[in-house]
């Protein structure tokens, strides 16, 4: 009789607690993905607020939320039309006359393109790269090829950290460093975002294939 009573809390104990590691699994990507949702929203909220208690003598919460993506909508709405398009080179010109910024700003467009059409990001092509050491395999997208004195070619690869991919690191490297991919920029900056867990299978597979040769030819 005792064992059997403690067979059934046993498996009972299982049964609660694999449910409560469910439990625990579901909640907290929803709980972290709210909490960001509302530290954006307060952040973008808290910008203007300064001017609308000048304005209004008080708070309004939502209000500075509302007219800063007004304002970043009308941006884009500028950014479309003959008049704005002009007005931002003229700007882009000023900022890449400073030594700092230029770069700063270069650096964070580039990036933020990545998102919105990949085919003007100025990322040329997705490649794998042998780092952060030997015998490891990362994602890097191309963004310039030149040649050296010797005429050997150049490659310099910018490698995105995960899951942030606006923040990485630049290495310059020769074409036997890296692996050439069909992989579309928009599927590998998922698969960077993801931290891997959408896979690309094109990455899965180069990283084979390449380790089937390196095991063939030791």
């Amino acid at each position: 009789m005792k064992y059997i009573q403690k067979a059934f809390l046993s498996k009972l104990w299982r049964k609660l607690k694999a449910r409560f590691l469910t439990g625990i699994i579901v909640s907290v990507p929803i709980a972290v993905t709210i909490g960001i949702l509302i530290w954006a929203f307060l952040a973008i909220d808290g910008i203007l607020q300064p001017v609308i208690v000048t304005l209004f003598g008080h708070a309004v919460p939502g209000v500075g939320f509302g007219v800063t993506v007004l304002l970043i909508y009308l941006v884009g709405v500028a950014a479309n039309a003959v008049g704005g398009r002009a007005l931002i080179r003229y700007g882009e010109a000023l900022l890449a006359k400073l030594p700092v910024v230029r770069q700063l700003y270069a650096g964070v467009k580039q990036i933020t393109e990545g998102f919105s059409d990949p085919l003007q990001t100025g990322f040329l092509q997705v490649v794998l790269i042998e780092f952060p050491r030997k015998g490891v395999r990362a994602i890097g997208f191309i963004t310039n090829e030149s040649s050296d004195g010797s005429n050997n070619k150049l490659i310099s690869v910018f490698i995105p950290t995960a899951p942030n991919p606006t923040s990485g690191f630049l290495q310059i490297v020769r074409e036997d460093d890296i692996i050439r991919t069909d992989i579309a920029v928009d599927e590998a900056m998922k698969m960077v975002i993801s931290a891997g867990k959408i896979a690309a299978q094109e990455a899965v597979d180069k990283v084979a294939e390449h380790w089937e040769k390196r095991s063939a030819n030791p």
